[in-house]
């Protein structure tokens, strides 16, 4: 008998892909997918998960063979990764603009190490992390993340999903739009640090005695700080707006 016909079966066959993309999804998403979370949990979240969205779905297409059937595990996979750097590009943003911060802050070599990209950033792009992760705890973020995974299941059926070229053209402009709008996000900070600079040359000349380093590294920390503080806002306003976007977009996949 072939083996495939004793675990061939409609209910057993979308319970696995279904598990599949929820807990893919939850490897990639934010916050889901923190290393700190214990897989444990995580598993017992896809399980939960997968029992609250069974009876909803609608079952399409139904591997016949062991090779459709990885073809199909292998897709929600890829979906899973695909949404996840998506809803992570706007905390990215965030990041690269805290690398600029601290370069022109002089912070560039207080670097920490982050648990969830298994990478070491500067501290305040470490800052801007975990604001990131607060704001999407603000503004429901985990919710919307949950409707997607919902609103996925009405658009892309279990193992139906394709990277496309109309996906492929949006995850690299959305890269592209990474780095100009981090820039754009840390250039009040830089501009008036550099105007500090600037300012701390002419007194250089001025008045010799003048220590940079005693004087001039504080008094740019402080200004930089200041800046900061009083543009939290316009960064959580652009983040949120951002991070909509996206969910927007992933609904009409």
């Amino acid at each position: 008998m072939n083996s495939f016909a004793i675990f061939q079966g409609e209910s057993i066959i979308v319970i696995l892909l279904l598990f599949f993309r929820i807990t893919s999804l939850l490897s990639f998403l934010p916050i889901f997918g923190n290393m700190v979370i214990p897989m444990n949990v995580k598993a017992l979240l896809g399980i939960y998960l997968t029992a609250i969205f069974l009876p909803s779905i609608e079952i399409g297409y139904i591997p016949d063979s062991w090779l459709s059937l990885f073809l199909a595990i292998f897709s929600e996979i890829i979906f899973g990764a695909t949404v996840g750097l998506l809803l992570n590009i706007p905390i990215y943003i965030l990041i690269y603009a805290g690398e600029h911060v601290s370069m022109v802050m002089g912070f560039s070599m207080a670097t920490l190490f982050d648990p969830q990209t298994q990478i070491t950033m500067s501290i305040i792009s470490q800052f801007f992390n975990f604001f990131a992760i607060l704001l999407i705890f603000a503004f429901d973020g985990h919710h919307m993340m949950i409707q997607c995974i919902s609103h996925s299941f009405e658009n892309i059926k279990l193992g139906g999903f394709f990277l496309t070229e109309d996906i492929f053209k949006y995850i690299i402009s959305s890269f592209k739009n990474l780095f100009v709008m981090g820039l754009t996000l840390a250039f009040p900070i830089v501009a008036l640090s550099l105007l500090s600079d600037i300012i701390f040359g002419m007194l250089m000349k001025t008045m010799p005695q003048f220590n940079l380093l005693v004087i001039g590294y504080p008094i740019k920390i402080g200004v930089g700080l200041v800046v900061m503080m009083a543009v939290m806002g316009g960064l959580a306003f652009l983040f949120k707006g951002e991070f909509k976007k996206m969910c927007e977009i992933i609904v009409l996949f």
